[in-house]
């Protein structure tokens, strides 16, 4: 047996184990990774405000704690309206059951020829197995949606102090970064890194700007249509169709629908046709002006940048795609040689044409010629006909 053979025996046998090793580690610490993700976006997208403020003299832990109360108030009086919306809705349901019950029962009667009765209905209900295997089993049920709301509350609790520290301690993080780099990748990695927040943050500012537009529009048209929960419901449609991408228009005209399809159906159809008429004017008008000059990319590979995120993180790859593929793009930007483009008509748009006459007009030659040919051929017939 040579002597590097069992050296190299050894040696692939530490390779496959810190390689299972550290596949292991990875997929443990996969939930981490992602959060850290998130935490590092929104510490880009709030790094204008905190940078803004810290120029002015604040200090910068404090300036990022003031923008996440801020965030944090935002989001807290959202939900608190948002769940007040929905609870004020069941509550009013619940309460109407009893006359739509009346009501369904009163039709059922009228043209089955039936005898129900609403007491007799729920009692049957109250004794029925399927009403006790279904308390049993939303008890269990509550005890796991506590468990992933208390996981959720413990996700956003990490996401949020990742954000902070990233926010408040940028410069520090930055200097750490470039202090094992050469010079020159110091300087590209600074670049990528304002360029990453000029993205991420015209994403997040635009997005929001649309969000207001689009709230105010649908706020005036429920208010016009006297929908309750205007207010609430226009911020809804505004925070959800800016920010939830591909399907969140039709989420958020969903809720406003619903509602006002318990005023009068007709209502539900007027705010459909609005809905779509303003997601024209947003995609056509509103849109391209105001991002054209922060995330500037196509609408195909930002739809695609979107599809490929949520097919690798999911809701999380949806909502970061499109500035990270903006990033990039800019980034790549700066690398790539460009050069004059050639006066090609093809480049233009149009076909190329020859030098020489169409093929419409050589048609119309060819067939011109043939007429003057059988015209010709049947005037020497006819004079030696004469003739003869």
């Amino acid at each position: 047996m040579p002597r590097w053979l069992p050296r190299a025996l050894v040696l692939a046998l530490a390779l496959v184990a810190a390689f299972q090793l550290g596949s292991w580690a990875f997929h443990q610490l996969t939930g981490l990774l992602i959060n850290i993700l998130i935490a590092f976006f929104l510490a880009l997208a709030i790094e204008p405000a905190v940078g803004w403020m810290a120029a002015r003299g604040m200090r910068r832990g404090f300036a990022a704690f003031v923008v996440f109360i801020g965030v944090l108030i935002v989001a807290a009086g959202f939900v608190t309206l948002l769940g007040s919306m929905l609870a004020g809705q069941i509550i009013r349901m619940v309460e109407g059951f009893p006359d739509y019950l009346d009501s369904v029962i009163n039709w059922v009667n009228a043209h089955f020829k039936t005898d129900l009765k609403r007491v007799d209905i729920q009692e049957g209900l109250l004794r029925s197995d399927w009403l006790r295997n279904y308390v049993q089993n939303s008890a269990t049920g509550v005890l796991d949606v506590s468990a992933q709301v208390i996981g959720g509350l413990f996700q956003l609790l990490t996401i949020a102090l990742f954000s902070f520290y990233f926010a408040a301690d940028g410069p520090r993080l930055r200097r750490t970064i470039c202090s094992v780099l050469p010079p020159a990748r110091q300087a590209e990695v600074l670049r990528a890194w304002e360029i990453a927040v000029d993205k991420t943050g015209g994403y997040i500012y635009s997005r929001g700007l649309m969000a207001l537009v689009s709230g105010v529009a649908h706020f005036v048209l429920l208010q016009a249509l006297d929908v309750p929960y205007a207010p609430v419901l226009a911020v809804w449609v505004g925070l959800v169709s800016q920010f939830i991408p591909t399907i969140g228009t039709y989420l958020a005209g969903a809720l406003p629908m619903l509602i006002a399809f318990t005023v009068d159906p007709w209502y539900a159809l007027w705010v459909l046709i609005f809905v779509v008429v303003y997601q024209q004017f947003e995609n056509y008008v509103l849109q391209p002006k105001l991002t054209s000059k922060t995330v500037d990319i196509h609408p195909a590979v930002a739809f695609g940048s979107v599809i490929a995120g949520t097919a690798l993180l999911g809701a999380v790859g949806a909502l970061i795609a499109i500035p990270a593929v903006a990033t990039l793009q800019a980034f790549l930007g700066a690398y790539v040689k460009r050069y004059d483009v050639t006066d090609d008509p093809r480049v233009q748009g149009h076909r190329w044409r020859s030098e020489g006459p169409g093929l419409l007009v050589r048609a119309r030659g060819l067939w011109g010629t043939r007429r003057r040919t059988g015209a010709e051929r049947h005037d020497d017939e006819g004079t030696g006909g004469d003739s003869s």
